[in-house]
C-alpha cells in the first residue's frame, strides 16, 4: 500500500530545494503523481509486491551504471516520499549537476521493502531520463569549451517534461532558449514566407510586440545582412556551412553589430568544436531533449 503524500505534507526543505533549482514544486509534485497515478490506476495497489509476504524495511543504493552527470534526483527523493510517506528516508544524494563514474552511489533510500520496489520505477524513470538530458549536455559543453560559444536547449521536449528537461540542460552546463511561444518572439522561415519576406516578418513582430525580444532565423549570408540592417540583435544561422557561419561572424563584427549569433540544424557533437571556433554566440541542439538516452541508474539492495 502506497501512502500517496499529499503536497502539503512534502517536507518543507524539498520544496524549498525544488523552488530554488527554477521549477515549480507544485507542478512536480502532480508530476510525479501523474506517473503513479499511470502505475497504479484508481488508488489500487501493486498487484505483485502486495501478494509477497512481509518483508520488512529496505536499503537501497541509487548506483551510476556509467560516466555522466545526474539529475532530477530531488524529483526521485520527491517520489519515494509520495509512495513512503513518513516511512521513507531518503540520504547521501549527491547534487544534481554531480559528475560520476560507473559504481558511484547517487542517493539511498530507507523503507518498507514493498514500497520501495513499487516506488522504484518511477523515481528512476525520472532520474534516468534527466540525468540523461544532463549528461548528453554536458558532452557539448566539454567539446565547445574554450570556444566561447554556448550550448542551447530548444522547444523541442517532451509533452509536459519542459520544465524538467530544460532544468536538467542548466544542470549539465546549458543555457534555455525560450520556454514557450510567448516569452519571446522567433520569425522563422515559414514567417518569412507569410509576410513576403524575412525584414518584413521581422518588423512586423517589433511593431506588434514592443520591447520582446526576438529573434531572426536566416537561411544565408544575404538575408543576414538584410536583418542586421534591420535593427536585429539576434539572429540564428539555419543549417549553414561551417565557412559561411565563419563569414557569418566576420559580417556582424564588420557591421559593428550588437547582434548575437546561434548556429543550428544538422549539428551533431564530433562538430561542436569546429562550428564553435567560427565565433558564434550559442549552438541549439534539439537532440538534447527530443532524442536523448537515458542515463544508466539502478537501484541496489543491501541488507540494512
Amino acid at each position: 500500500m502506497i501512502a500517496r503524500t499529499p503536497y502539503d505534507a512534502l517536507p518543507a526543505p524539498l520544496v524549498e530545494e525544488i523552488a530554488a533549482a527554477g521549477l515549480d514544486p507544485r507542478a512536480v509534485f502532480d508530476h510525479v503523481a501523474l506517473a503513479f497515478e499511470e502505475d497504479l490506476p484508481g488508488g489500487v495497489d501493486d498487484v505483485t509486491s502486495a501478494a509477497m509476504p512481509a518483508m520488512g524495511r529496505a536499503v537501497g543504493d541509487f548506483t551510476a551504471r556509467e560516466t555522466g552527470v545526474v539529475a532530477g534526483l530531488a524529483v526521485a527523493e520527491l517520489a519515494f516520499v509520495y509512495a513512503l510517506g513518513d516511512a521513507v528516508t531518503v540520504s547521501g544524494r549527491v547534487p544534481d549537476g554531480t559528475r560520476v563514474r560507473p559504481g558511484d552511489v547517487v542517493l539511498t533510500v530507507s523503507g518498507p521493502l514493498q514500497s520501495v520496489l513499487t516506488g522504484e520505477r518511477t523515481a528512476l524513470n525520472f532520474a534516468s531520463h534527466l540525468s540523461g538530458v544532463a549528461t548528453a549536455t554536458a558532452a557539448w559543453v566539454d567539446a565547445l569549451a574554450g570556444t566561447g560559444a554556448r550550448v542551447l536547449d530548444t522547444r523541442k521536449t517532451l509533452p509536459g517534461w519542459r520544465a524538467l528537461q530544460k532544468y536538467a540542460v542548466r544542470c549539465g552546463g546549458g543555457v534555455n532558449h525560450r520556454f514557450s511561444l510567448v516569452d519571446r518572439a522567433m520569425v522563422k522561415d515559414n514567417h518569412a514566407v507569410a509576410a513576403g519576406g524575412v525584414v518584413e516578418a521581422y518588423r512586423a513582430v517589433v511593431a506588434a510586440n514592443p520591447g520582446l525580444r526576438v529573434e531572426v532565423e536566416v537561411m544565408d549570408l544575404d538575408e543576414l545582412r538584410a536583418v542586421l540592417d534591420a535593427g536585429c540583435t539576434e539572429v540564428l544561422l539555419d543549417n549553414m556551412s561551417t565557412a559561411d557561419m565563419a563569414e557569418a561572424v566576420g559580417i556582424n563584427r564588420a557591421a559593428g553589430s550588437p547582434a548575437t549569433l546561434e548556429a543550428s540544424g544538422g549539428l551533431t557533437v564530433e562538430r561542436a568544436r569546429e562550428v564553435g571556433e567560427t565565433g558564434v554566440d550559442f549552438i541549439s541542439v534539439g537532440a538534447l531533449t527530443h532524442s536523448v538516452d537515458v542515463f544508466d541508474l539502478g537501484l541496489d539492495f543491501r541488507e540494512d
